[in-house]
């Protein structure tokens, strides 16, 4: 069966994640979804005459969700973008009304889709893609602090002068100002950070603090972030089509995860044809859990502000 993904939103991050599915040969067939559809159509005229390049898929586009129709996933990068100055919650109520009023109609038409949400504040969002879809709650994450996780690893492989493949750490919590690294389980080699030459405290926080700005930074420069969240996309849809069981830490649903529940949050996910496939609950310390809780209560209270 041909393999399909619908982008719902043809803006820098949805037509940078098409880019990336067509070149790293993800799937059959893509189609770009914009309420200005001569914008989705610029795309997919852009990408599609570049296809003798690579093995090919078909590039269409479309202004109606109704086209999602028997896609296997569905990534929304719909909604408006953070700007500069602006933290991602603070998006919260623009783009908590179009998520109302977007996901049944995109559900109707597709019900085996998995949704992976990209969208900001993306906990919350994929919070509320799950309410308004209906879907089963493994079928339906965001893209939470993967890419959080990847800048961390390369500030680290940076710092000790070793491949960033080679470095196995995460950014957990909420996609924002409390997320939170997982320091006791940072290792390169199977060994502990803190164990290798070239190590201090002060140090390893001020590459927390160059992951956490990042994304304000580079909005600062050049006005938005698409390429490395195009090929964090790519990589999830691709675990998910080709059923690869990788690990990332998206936005999920928990009920219990440390006494934490009710809320979307990023925890290392397994990622696979029916979405998540399992979830993994690595060993926090208390300075952790700690950090977790007010990440949790951070996203509590403003699901809380958009359901009143």
């Amino acid at each position: 069966m041909p393999r399909k993904v619908a982008i719902i939103g043809a803006g820098f991050v949805g037509s940078t994640a098409a880019y990336a599915l067509l070149i790293k040969e993800v799937a059959d067939e893509i189609i770009l979804v914009d309420v200005n559809k001569e914008k989705a159509e610029g795309h997919a005229m852009d990408l599609e005459q570049g296809i003798q390049f690579v093995r090919g898929a078909e590039i269409k586009y479309s202004d109606s969700c109704e086209d999602c129709r028997d896609a296997d996933v569905i990534v929304i990068t719909a909604g408006l973008a953070q700007k500069p100055g602006e933290t991602r919650l603070d998006l919260v109520n623009k783009n908590a009304e179009l998520f109302r009023k977007m996901i049944p109609q995109i559900t109707k038409h597709s019900k085996d889709a998995v949704i992976v949400v990209v969208s900001n504040p993306v906990d919350v969002l994929t919070y509320l893609t799950i309410k308004y879809s209906g879907f089963s709650r493994h079928k339906v994450f965001g893209t939470g602090t993967t890419l959080d996780t990847a800048r961390f690893r390369f500030y680290i492989s940076e710092h000790f002068n070793v491949n960033l493949h080679n470095v196995h750490a995460y950014i957990l919590g909420e996609h924002g100002d409390s997320e939170f690294p997982v320091w006791s389980n940072a290792t390169i080699a199977g060994l502990n950070v803190s164990s290798l030459d070239g190590y201090s405290k002060e140090v390893m926080d001020e590459i927390f603090q160059k992951t956490k700005n990042s994304a304000y930074e580079i909005i600062a420069k050049k006005g938005s972030t698409y390429y490395a969240i195009g090929l964090v996309i790519a990589e999830i849809v691709d675990s998910i089509l080709h059923d690869e069981s990788r690990i990332f830490p998206v936005s999920t649903y928990i009920d219990n995860y440390y006494d934490e529940g009710g809320m979307c949050i990023s925890m290392p996910c397994v990622i696979g044809k029916e979405g998540i496939k399992r979830k993994i609950q690595v060993p926090l310390t208390d300075e952790e859990q700690q950090a977790l809780h007010k990440s949790a209560g951070t996203l509590k209270e403003y699901i809380e502000k958009v359901e009143k």
